[in-house]
């Protein structure tokens, strides 16, 4: 596996000192296909580049379009320019190289052929002025003898388009060829972030949890030191008893209102009479019986990729009625677990695409066209900042900062638009 990838990048020295070092210490290599995969490569480019040089076009094309990835061919600048070229090499290539006068049967399905590759593949370089002059050759009656062309009819033309073509094979048949170690390399890395990003959700929860759990025992702690000092006043008021003094309402009813202040409210404690038989022990049995929990059901899950998809490609109608779907979905639902699980939720899904680091994502929206968009967006993005855990999912994209910024200074003075984005920037100040 190193060797192949020392011969990949062809690190011919190393690779020898390293094939030398293994035998020395009794580790012999595993005989691998690259050298079967680079005789495959070579053989491939010795192809194409006879078929150039022959002018054979059907047999050219056939393997370029099989051998070369449509992304190189298509997508990229270097190979969408040589590919035009190529196809203008074959068209003249008879009347540059026919003894004599050319074929005209073979000559028009030549021209022909070029003429459907300018309507088609050839269309996505009409307004380059690079190309503009190419475009009229289908019709030029004699190309040689036009000023426009006379460059295409030199030696040095089509000897320069070969080089081209040669170094544009061999770096991209040589790209396809990815060696295990590099492949393994790129899944362990891919399959890291994705690892990192379950952590840092797992962290996020974790921490949402010590928060609950760290406010219950404060609470706890202060109930006990407040039942300490309750504690000590009735051991001082039993001694006091047991030495004949006795003790009063008012001893009473300040005990149990210190009993009872973290329970009800202050008016309400100081309204019941304590002294009154039974009244402060029927209280105490009755705060040990646990209150009935009201159960809050759990709202659907949804289908997040569809929605994702939606708020991109769907109408401006669509992205509004959603956005704003969105937004209630989480503003009235009920504090607590319900609230916290339907933001987990759209955190988890990465719904605003906090993560992403994609050309087309959500917070595109708040740069739509549409101004009931862009004000369902800039809501919907304050409503995260309304809550800490929105707000530290919102802190994990560093664009949103800019883009909020951005819109801050482009909207009306007194649009909602501006005054949910001014809110959003607001709260994510807080921590």
């Amino acid at each position: 596996m190193v060797k192949e990838y020392l011969d990949f990048a062809e690190f011919e020295d190393t690779v020898k000192t390293f094939t030398r070092e293994c035998k020395i210490k009794g580790k012999p290599l595993p005989k691998t296909g690259s050298n079967s995969a680079k005789d495959s490569k070579a053989l491939i480019i010795q192809d194409l580049l006879m078929s150039f040089t022959d002018g054979d076009q059907d047999v050219f094309f056939e393997l370029w379009e099989e051998h070369i990835p449509s992304s190189a061919r298509e997508q990229e600048a270097v190979g969408q320019k040589l590919e035009f070229y190529l196809h203008i090499h074959f068209s003249i290539y008879l009347l540059k190289h026919a003894v004599g006068k050319p074929d005209k049967a073979a000559l028009d399905e030549r021209i022909a052929y070029f003429k459907t590759y300018l309507e088609t593949k050839g269309a996505a370089l009409s307004q380059t002025t690079e190309f503009l002059p190419f475009y009229a050759l289908p019709f030029v009656p004699n190309p040689m003898i036009h000023p426009s062309f006379k460059e295409l009819f030199q030696d040095s033309w089509e000897s320069d388009l070969k080089t081209r073509l040669e170094e544009f094979l061999s770096a991209t048949l040589k790209a396809n060829e990815s060696p295990r170690l590099l492949t393994l390399y790129k899944e362990n890395t891919q399959c890291s972030q994705e690892t990192l990003q379950q952590l840092h959700q797992q962290l996020v929860e974790s921490e949402r949890k010590t928060m609950t759990y760290l406010k219950r025992f404060n609470k706890i702690q202060a109930d006990y030191h407040n039942l300490i000092g309750v504690t000590a006043e009735l051991v001082d008021s039993l001694e006091a008893t047991v030495n004949g003094k006795m003790i009063t309402p008012e001893d009473l009813q300040s005990v149990c209102l210190r009993l009872f202040s973290n329970q009800m409210k202050q008016s309400v404690a100081h309204s019941i009479d304590f002294t009154r038989p039974g009244t402060a022990s029927t209280m105490l049995r009755a705060s040990l019986v646990p209150a009935k929990v009201q159960e809050i059901p759990l709202l659907p899950s949804l289908d997040y990729e569809k929605l994702k998809k939606d708020l991109i490609d769907g109408s401006d109608r669509l992205k509004a009625f959603l956005l704003q779907a969105l937004r209630w979905r989480l503003t009235t639902s009920h504090p607590g677990e319900q609230r916290d699980t339907v933001l987990q939720a759209y955190i988890n899904n990465d719904l605003l695409d906090c993560y992403s680091n994609g050309q087309r994502s959500f917070l595109m929206l708040i740069q739509s066209k549409c101004e009931v968009v862009r004000q369902y967006t800039a809501r919907l993005i304050n409503a995260f900042a309304s809550l800490a855990e929105g707000r530290l999912y919102l802190s994990q994209n560093p664009r949103l900062l800019r883009m909020l910024e951005g819109r801050l200074k482009a909207e009306d003075k007194y649009s909602l638009t501006r005054e949910n984005v001014l809110g959003a920037l607001q709260k994510l100040s807080l921590r």
